[in-house]
């Protein structure tokens, strides 16, 4: 699915309700060496209306990776990651947990609800692009990707 004889454009879903955050990762993806969309949305009950076509996200993709913020309003990242990972369409997308929480409880619960990675979000405005073009080379270039 993401291989380099394939530029596919890959789907990327941001769950993130902080816009500083936002525009940050989107600056990072703008310049990927891959084809990107990143669709944002800013608490766990739009990510699940995205994921789920509904509301005003019926024409919505299923995306490729989905970069999940645990702390969210209206429906906090954890329930959302537990509602994505227990739904057998939806299960197979790559989440990668990147918040702003150090605690061991909040790794130790997004490893058991099958998170496929925990990242916490560097201070440094330098070290947050690196890290999310570290997210890009590792997700969209390195990793084969279950197709739906």
């Amino acid at each position: 699915m993401t291989n380099n004889t394939n530029p596919k454009l890959i789907d990327i879903l941001l769950v993130e309700d902080n816009k500083a955050d936002s525009r940050l990762t989107r600056e990072a993806l703008k310049d990927s060496k891959i084809k990107n969309s990143l669709f944002v949305v800013e608490d766990g009950v739009e990510a699940l209306n995205f994921l789920y076509k509904q509301g005003v996200h019926t024409d919505a993709p299923r995306p490729d990776l989905i970069l999940l913020d645990l702390n969210l309003p209206k429906k906090d990242g954890r329930e959302v990651l537990a509602e994505i990972k227990s739904d057998e369409s939806l299960k197979r997308i790559p989440v990668v947990v990147i918040t702003s929480s150090k605690a061991e409880e909040d790794i130790l619960k997004s490893y058991n609800l099958h998170a496929n990675c925990f990242i916490t979000k560097p201070l440094n405005l330098n070290q947050f692009e690196v890290i999310v073009k570290s997210i890009e080379d590792f997700w969209l270039t390195i990793v084969k990707l279950p197709k739906e």
